[in-house]
């Protein structure tokens, strides 16, 4: 099923909203889940022990655990075959928030090599063998989480602002010490993540050897919606090291293609990242991962390769496409 988290228009957008759960139909009918719950189940005529305030948020849902996740896949599959018996609304007519609006923590990996290897090329200095030892991560802001629409930066994150084109994982289930071979199924859905990053800032604090902090907590945005991994089964690549996905990846700037890669082309697998990720500390559901910046997938990358000459601007719009994910749109707007 495809999910999003959403306001009605009428509604009132306030700081920190975390919208209404809703079933994604054919990309462009959203079906309001815990409103449709009701109906279903007078139509089964079965008991339901899952409250169906859990079907209200994606919060709720994913604190539900497997039992209010496996009802809203039973809702959600019932919906699509009786769409005359519910009510839908367009996409466009809803306000859209990130999927997963409060996170509870956010990881973010680094986990194309080619991004990896072109990065440090571009700065002079050599590949390290540590990138093929261990899957590195560095946690990022929870509180700095939108959807599509307005991007909100200050002056300085205009210093040479990039767009950073990723994928992320939504965890369903909590769990500690997980083996990579099991992490596949602690993963409750996949979504378009863009990591903003201010490069200025950045640059000068990782001269410190600490961060980034400053240079990327400004901003993240996911969506348009979270498919879970049903969507993607015809789309998998197994392997021992766990799930690869064959999903193009493209991001567009003001309407032109800057980058394409494919999520099949992360070197260490979201599987890999989980277990060093939940070695002696508790992943919880709605906790986000980060793949990292697919090859190619951002300015930094293309200016240092003599690809591109551009950083992103006030007005710039900024389109990242994931196959099966959908498209998430941005427009960096100038505040302070």
């Amino acid at each position: 099923m495809k999910l999003v988290s959403y306001l009605d228009n009428s509604e009132q957008y306030q700081e920190g909203a975390e919208g209404k759960l809703g079933l994604l139909l054919d990309d462009a009918l959203v079906v309001n889940l815990m409103e449709t719950a009701p109906r279903y189940l007078a139509v089964a005529a079965i008991s339901n022990n899952v409250p169906l305030t859990s079907l209200s948020t994606m919060r709720g849902l994913l604190e539900g655990g497997e039992a209010a996740q496996n009802f809203a896949l039973d809702v959600a599959a019932w919906a699509d075959h009786h769409r005359s018996d519910v009510q839908t609304v367009s996409i466009t007519d809803v306000h859209l928030l990130a999927p997963v609006p409060k996170p509870p923590s956010m990881r973010d990996g680094y986990a194309f090599r080619q991004h990896v290897e072109a990065a440090r090329r571009n700065r002079g200095v050599e590949m390290i063998p540590e990138f093929d030892q261990f899957p590195v991560f560095y946690f990022t802001n929870p509180s700095s989480v939108s959807g599509p629409g307005d991007v909100e930066v200050m002056e300085r994150h205009l210093e040479r602002l990039d767009f950073e084109l990723e994928a992320a994982v939504v965890i369903g289930k909590t769990g500690r010490n997980i083996k990579a071979s099991e992490a596949d199924d602690y993963i409750f859905g996949y979504m378009v993540f863009n990591d903003w990053s201010a490069r200025a800032m950045q640059m000068e604090e990782m001269k410190l050897s600490l961060g980034p902090a400053k240079g990327k907590d400004f901003a993240n945005t996911f969506g348009p919606w979270l498919a879970t991994r049903d969507e993607l089964v015809d789309k998998r690549l197994a392997g021992e090291s766990g799930e690869r996905y064959d999903l193009t990846m493209i991001g567009r700037v003001n309407g032109v293609e800057v980058s394409r890669g494919n999520l099949k082309d992360m070197t260490w697998t979201f599987a890999q990242i989980i277990e060093r990720a939940s070695y002696g500390a508790t992943l919880r559901a709605g906790d986000v991962i980060g793949s990292g910046t697919v090859g190619t997938g951002c300015f930094l990358e293309l200016n240092g390769s003599g690809i591109t000459n551009q950083w992103l601007g006030d007005g710039d719009e900024v389109e990242l496409e994931i196959d099966r994910l959908g498209t998430l749109k941005n427009r960096v707007v100038k505040v302070g």
